[in-house]
């Protein structure tokens, strides 16, 4: 079974059936997992903020650090793959939790789940499921083969979304 690992700021697709696409340490982050269960096809993003206009330099080198170019990334990953209609993807959405920001100050968390579903919503595509916010990392992965989606938090075990 091959793992694909993606960092903050990267994405990873598969349409191998025994992948697996795995991104960890999502706190204030947000994992925008796709899913074309049809072609049994897998990819994620690991989003770390909102807007990209704050560093377009960075958002030219690494377009899935910012939800609003990380989601066209992911959708264009998709097309050349096969996924002719946004229509065809499940999409999960995990992360956004408020981690260092007791008294909300920056709302990092919050602002990127936002500009994840405005971005899904210009491609007329919503969350199937989400596990988004409160106050703990998650490690995610999804299985090509089974387009389960797990989360994984020391403090509060595995589940699946």
């Amino acid at each position: 079974m091959g793992m694909k690992m993606v960092g903050i700021g990267e994405f990873g697709v598969s349409d191998k059936a025994d992948s697996i696409v795995k991104t960890m340490a999502l706190g204030s982050c947000v994992a925008a997992v796709f899913l074309a269960p049809s072609i049994k096809m897998v990819g994620m993003v690991h989003i770390a903020l909102p807007d990209s206009t704050i560093d377009p330099v960075k958002a030219a080198r690494m377009p899935g650090y910012f939800a609003d170019t990380a989601i066209p990334l992911l959708i264009k990953k998709f097309r050349a793959m096969g996924v002719q209609k946004p229509s065809e993807l499940t999409v999960k959405l995990i992360g956004g939790a408020s981690i260092m920001d007791p008294s909300g100050t920056f709302n990092i968390g919050k602002r990127n789940v936002l500009a994840t579903r405005k971005m899904l919503w210009k491609f007329r595509l919503g969350a199937k499921a989400e596990d988004v916010g409160k106050d703990f990392s998650r490690t995610v992965w999804v299985d090509a083969q089974t387009g389960k989606v797990k989360v994984f938090s020391p403090d509060h075990g595995e589940w699946e979304v």
